[in-house]
């Protein structure tokens, strides 16, 4: 099924068609900008607020990865100002409440936005990432040790690609692990942990959901 996204200059059908989108849910986006679960269906829906706060409409541009005047930031002389350009370099990336787990597996908590990393623009574009499709979740175990310890926050980026080796958030049935893809022998694919005390999990493709790709890791000394 393909779904067409037609562009609209109306701040309210261009957040609903971004949640739609993305995946986000209009309650979780909610909680992001710390308002109640159904504030975000009020604004589409019943048209209150009138329109965004300003702090609200900037938090969920730099989410989507998007100018503010798609969600009705007035366009006036002051979008240039020194202020205005210093935040357009850098992108609130969304962590996610969820953990991908390094060891026997957990189940994934629902995906609502707790806070934010936050990056360079231009870093992100180097490295050609694109802030829509980024996601920071937590690693819970230890079966990645010592390329990723517990505790570690790691950059999950979901651009659509073909399958190739590398480390990947990964879903097994309800399970969300993060783990090394090989991919090397045909109608496989292998869950391999960088800790020697694991073995490697092998799996048929139908069995494997990828969410992403690990591009980047935090985590304390």
């Amino acid at each position: 099924m393909y779904v067409i996204f037609m562009v609209t200059s109306d701040p309210r059908s261009k957040l609903l068609l971004l949640a739609s989108k993305h995946g986000a849910s209009l309650s979780g986006l909610s909680e992001l900008i710390g308002r109640n679960s159904t504030y975000l269906q009020q604004f589409i829906r019943k048209g209150s607020p009138r329109k965004l706060e300003e702090n609200d409409r900037r938090t969920l541009a730099q989410f989507f990865g998007i100018d503010e005047a798609e969600l009705g930031a007035p366009e006036d002389n002051s979008s240039a100002s020194p202020a205005k350009t210093a935040k357009r370099e850098w992108i609130d990336v969304p962590r996610l409440a969820l953990g991908a787990s390094a060891g026997p597996g957990l189940l994934a908590a629902e995906e609502l936005p707790i806070g934010a990393f936050r990056f360079g623009a231009r870093w992100l574009r180097e490295q050609g990432l694109d802030p829509a499709q980024l996601s920071a979740i937590r690693v819970e175990g230890d079966s990645m040790e010592a390329t990723l310890r517990d505790g570690d926050e790691i950059l999950v980026d979901r651009t659509p690609r073909g399958l190739r080796d590398g480390i990947h958030v990964v879903r097994v049935g309800e399970a969300l692990l993060v783990k090394r893809l090989d991919t090397g022998r045909p109608g496989v694919i292998a869950l391999v942990s960088d800790n020697p005390a694991y073995t490697a999990l092998d799996l048929t493709p139908g069995e494997v959901e990828v969410i992403g790709r690990v591009v980047w890791k935090s985590g304390r000394l």
